[in-house]
């Protein structure tokens, strides 16, 4: 695509295939009052000065306060805090009384558990287009033993979580699936019943042998994903490993796209099957992906997070 064809939503999901952490970001404004927003356009830029920089759009609520702000702290989220990521990222009137947290040395919000925090002076706020990078300078920091929440494509993943799951896996025979998706829709294999697309598990990566299946399935680029099940089939003795994958733009190959909330009716290959599809459509209406460890009858979704924060 060229510069003078840049469709801006089509560059927000180029930019989406990049996988970053998720942060919660924190100052005082001027009446003292704790403010705090989620973001993940963040990274380190220097060790000597130790600098690092968070952009922030110019619509944002907190824009005012933050450019004006002489302090502020990044809280870098950890695998089991998805929740607090929903919740700086929605217009709640209090988002502080759902968190534990305490103050820092110049006074910004440090949330508890977190996997890491810096607190900062601002250095410079630079303007960059409809938003601005706030330069910080750290001035203490800490960093605990708990692993980063990972965020890509519009969805959270936990690497250990998937990496432990897919290694308890491994020791037996494996099939390898994929909800493929493209704005919302998903690829389904037949006419009068419908299959996930699937592989045979072998020696190697599963995500490299997975994307190397479909992209020769479907004739389009797919990009793989974060877990999205692993369970045992009581009826085929199998281990099935299941990601969510992102197609390009373009007709598959082989099956078609289905709008998943249209398919209570559908017949599946297996009850896994409608399980899955039907628990897609829920999570994707509600914005709210787990992973999901069992047997092909009964099982839990394994949330991000193991607290609930109220809206």
């Amino acid at each position: 695509m060229t510069m003078q064809q840049i469709d801006a939503r089509a560059l927000r999901d180029a930019f989406g295939a990049f996988p970053t952490g998720v942060t919660v970001v924190t100052a005082r404004d001027a009446a003292g009052l704790p403010i705090g927003f989620t973001a993940n356009s963040f990274t380190s830029v220097s060790l000597d000065p130790p600098l690092l920089l968070v952009c922030l759009a110019k619509t944002s609520r907190n824009f005012t306060t933050m450019t004006g702000a002489g302090h502020f702290a990044i809280n870098v989220l950890s695998e089991t805090q998805k929740d607090i990521s929903n919740t700086f990222a929605r217009p709640v009137e209090d988002r502080f009384a759902t968190v534990e947290w305490s103050g820092g040395a110049d006074g910004c919000p440090i949330l508890a558990d977190v996997a890491a925090w810096f607190e900062c002076a601002m250095e410079e706020v630079i303007d960059a287009g409809d938003h601005v990078i706030l330069m910080g300078r750290i001035a203490s920091f800490q960093n605990s033993s708990h692993n980063g929440l990972g965020y890509t494509r519009g969805g959270y993943f936990t690497p250990m979580l998937a990496s432990k799951a897919v290694s308890a896996a491994t020791d037996g025979n494996i099939e390898l699936a994929a909800v493929v998706e493209h704005e919302g829709d998903i690829l389904l294999l037949g006419d009068d019943i419908l299959s996930l697309p699937s592989c045979e598990g072998r020696d190697g990566s599963p995500t490299d042998i997975l994307s190397g299946y479909l992209q020769e399935l479907t004739g389009l680029s797919v990009t793989i994903g974060f877990l999205y099940s692993v369970y045992e089939g009581k009826s085929d003795g199998r281990h099935h490993i299941v990601y969510r994958a992102f197609a390009s733009q373009g007709e598959p190959r082989q099956g078609k796209f289905l709008k998943p909330e249209a398919l209570s009716k559908a017949r599946f290959k297996t009850s896994s099957t409608a399980d899955i599809v039907t628990r897609f459509a829920l999570e994707s209406r509600i914005g709210n992906f787990g992973v999901y460890f069992g047997d092909e009858t009964s099982g839990t979704v394994r949330p991000v997070s193991t607290k609930v924060a109220r809206a």
